[in-house]
């Protein structure tokens, strides 16, 4: 009986610990890697998405084109923003997405803090894709506007060292700072 209670008490800790680790991802960027908790229980479809878009390597390369000191940091944009693809147009950044269907929104009560990674959209709260961003400050207004699907939990330090864009046209960032790899 004690044996079986034992096995059963691993097998619980082991799919906790492959679950957790299922959850965490790598941002790798020029200065070091950031270490991202995603929340699959706020916003299921979202981190899917991320993931099934890491997991293909569609986020390696691609610029952060808006950057805004004291606000947050863009990125994400597979179709445009991709500075190894054919299709790589920075003054076009921002304005695409995946071939994958826009997502509908999962908003929560989780607030934009230092760190938090939300979706970045249209002005459509259903057309969140493969866009997001990165908050350097808590950002109150976006709370329940934008879906919150993780957080940075080591290394923002070096999400901080991402180049920033100019103030006076809308962070838009020229020779921008880009994902290594996200996995």
């Amino acid at each position: 009986m004690r044996l079986l209670k034992f096995l059963i008490i691993l097998i619980l800790l082991l799919t906790k610990n492959t679950i957790a680790k299922e959850n965490i991802m790598i941002l790798k960027l020029k200065d070091g890697d950031v270490k991202i908790e995603l929340f699959p229980d706020v916003a299921p479809n979202h981190v899917k998405r991320i993931q099934e878009l890491a997991k293909n390597g569609s986020y390696d390369n691609v610029v952060f084109h808006r950057v805004i000191d004291g606000f947050m940091a863009q990125t994400g944009d597979v179709k445009f923003g991709n500075s190894s693809s054919s299709d790589f147009d920075l003054r076009r950044a921002g304005t695409g997405g995946s071939t994958l269907p826009d997502l509908k929104a999962e908003f929560s009560n989780l607030p934009h803090e230092r760190g938090t990674l939300s979706m970045a959209r249209s002005s459509d709260p259903n057309s969140a894709n493969s866009q997001f961003f990165i908050c350097f400050v808590a950002t109150p207004f976006l709370d329940r506007q934008y879906t919150i699907f993780g957080k940075v939990i080591e290394g923002m330090e070096f999400v901080d060292k991402i180049k920033k864009g100019d103030s006076n046209n809308n962070g838009a960032v020229s020779n921008p700072d880009k994902i290594i790899s996200f996995k």
